[in-house]
Parts: structure tokens; C-alpha cells; sequence
């Protein structure tokens, strides 16, 4: 947890130093399911990347001239034990790998709206396997910590930056509800499709105001429907056959949201129609993806019955 040493001290140190060494007891269990992921971050760990392009869609760490045809072998079977990729593309010596979601997209929405990133201290909160942290590298922040509880994601996510060599990148197991033990603690903080998972929205978007510094600029992402008006639909058990979703606002409810939370000069800066040309089903994520989710007689409803998701992008300062 070397991270937090570069951190101002929380006045909830201890809180985090216990927590912390709890979930590292839990996930160095030796039992098949954190085997089965901490295997090939161990495996892949071993290769080291001469080359490493963060500037680019895909994300390239290392390139198929770095390895040989063995190698190669090893690094792609290793690499599909963490299937599903969710998240990405990525190329990791030359071995393409075609995500489900097209984040790159997501990135390219961003990019005119991100704070300067140099020399700042930034939280990606459900950070998945890190294809937006690594995307943050070029601009030299000075430290970024992943905040992601899933097992799957916490090793890929390592066996990724092991290979490339990026040191100012770390990430730690707790979710979204320990990031009130960090007060005043990141300049930036990006929320990127995890609101919507939350039963209390407002009460974390609190907790993550209180965890900006002052001056501090909160990007956010999320899964919305339709709409103009400031409500929020509330699925009776799934929506778009995804358990554990609450509120699916619409933009400007999530906008009224933030307000409500602190957040100054929070806006809506760009909504779009969820499509299967941005998420789909693809050789490193073969369950069912975006088209499994609509109704088939009527692509504007979920299977539910429910309006289909959109996506919105918000940023707001503290």
C-alpha cells in the first residue's frame, strides 16, 4: 500500500491500514477462485515491455517483436484466463484484445472536458482493469489509485501494469463506500458507470465531494435514460437483465443530483444512445452483451419493459 505515502494523511489511517491488510488476508486465499486470477498476473508479471503507447485508442504494452513464438502462446492463454474482458482495447505484444465495451469512445467524450492532469493526485473509482488509468499516464499525474473490490479486475489490472512498467499507478480492493476514509485527498476523481449500482447516489456523491480537495473536479459517467425532466427510474429487479441497478436517472436528475450533493458548476456535457457498435459480445467476452438486453420487438424498450439505457457525462468542482 505504498500509495499512501504519497497521500496527505487521513485522519482515518489506522481505518485504512486494517482494512487494507484485511482484504489483502482475503485475497491470498489459496482457494480456486483467487487462484484462478492470481496465477496469470503472476505468470505475466515475469515479462517486462520495452515498448508502452498510452497515447493511442488501444492501449499497447509491448509489441509481437518483443517475444517469441512460445512466449506468445503462454502470454495470450494467460491473458484469456482473465476473460471477460470488459473494458479496453488493449494490445499486449502484439496480441490484440477486443474488449466488450469500446472505452476508447467513452475517453474520446472526455478529452475536451478533463482538468490538466499533471503532477495531480486522482481516484478512478470501479477502475475495472485500468484502461482509463493508463490512458491518464501520458499526462503525468504525479499518482493514481484504482479503487475496485472485484478479484478478476484487481489482478488483470496488475499483471497489466507489472508488463509496462508504470509506477505511479496503484490499486486497492476497497470499493466506492470506503472513499470517505480519504477526506480532502484527490485533486480529480473519475466516477465512470458505477452510480446506477448504488442504493444511496447522493450519499456518495457526497462522500466523493468530501474526498476532492477544495478546487477539485469530479467526472462522471452513468447508465440514464431518456428524458428531460429530473426523475429517476426505479427497476423492480433488473434492468437491462443487470442485477444490483437502483436509480437510472435521467441526465439532469443526475445533474440535480451533484447540486444537491455540493458540487459547484455541475453540467451535462454530452448524452448519447447506447449502441452494439460500442458494446457487444467479441472473442474475449463471449456471454451476452448489449443486443441481449432490448426487447426484440422494440429496440427503444429494455427485456424488461423499460425505456433503453442511454449514457451520460457530467463534470462538477468542488
Amino acid at each position: 500500500m505504498n500509495y499512501l505515502n504519497q497521500l496527505p494523511r487521513s485522519p482515518f489511517q489506522d481505518t485504512i491500514l486494517k482494512e487494507h491488510a484485511a482484504k489483502q488476508d482475503w485475497v491470498n486465499q489459496n482457494k480456486k477462485g483467487f487462484l484462478r486470477y492470481r496465477t496469470p498476473y503472476e505468470n505475466l508479471s515475469t515479462y517486462k515491455a520495452r515498448f508502452v503507447d498510452c497515447n493511442n485508442d488501444t492501449v499497447t504494452i509491448g509489441n509481437a517483436l518483443e517475444i517469441n513464438t512460445a512466449d506468445r502462446k503462454i502470454i495470450t492463454e494467460n491473458l484469456r484466463q482473465f476473460m471477460p474482458w470488459r473494458k479496453g482495447p488493449f494490445s499486449v505484444f502484439g496480441i490484440d484484445i477486443d474488449a466488450e465495451w469500446r472505452i476508447e469512445r467513452k475517453w474520446q467524450r472526455l478529452l475536451p472536458h478533463l482538468p490538466d492532469l499533471k503532477d495531480k493526485v486522482i481516484a478512478d473509482i470501479g477502475c475495472n482493469n485500468g484502461y482509463y488509468m493508463f490512458r491518464m499516464a501520458p499526462y503525468r499525474p504525479q499518482l493514481v489509485v484504482g479503487f475496485e473490490p472485484s478479484v478478476q479486475h484487481f489482478y488483470c489490472f496488475q499483471a497489466l501494469r507489472n508488463m509496462a512498467g508504470i509506477t505511479n499507478m496503484h490499486i486497492d480492493l476497497l470499493g466506492v463506500e470506503r472513499i470517505s476514509l480519504f477526506p480532502e485527498t484527490f485533486d480529480v476523481i473519475f466516477l465512470m458507470g458505477v452510480i446506477y449500482h448504488r442504493a444511496s447516489p447522493v450519499d456518495v456523491l457526497r462522500d466523493i465531494f468530501a474526498a476532492l480537495k477544495p478546487g477539485g473536479t469530479l467526472l462522471l459517467e452513468s447508465q440514464a435514460i431518456p428524458g428531460d425532466q429530473p426523475y429517476a427510474l426505479f427497476p423492480q429487479k433488473t434492468y437491462a437483465k443487470v442485477p444490483g441497478t437502483y436509480f437510472v436517472p435521467t441526465g439532469i436528475c443526475l445533474q440535480h443530483w451533484m447540486m444537491r450533493a455540493g458540487f459547484k458548476d455541475a453540467r451535462l456535457f454530452c448524452t448519447h444512445p447506447m449502441s452494439s457498435v460500442e458494446q457487444r459480445k467479441t472473442d474475449w467476452m463471449v456471454f451476452e452483451s448489449y443486443s441481449d438486453y432490448l426487447n426484440k420487438d422494440d429496440e427503444l424498450l429494455t427485456i424488461e419493459g423499460y425505456p433503453a439505457p442511454c449514457r451520460v457525462f457530467l463534470k462538477g468542482m468542488k
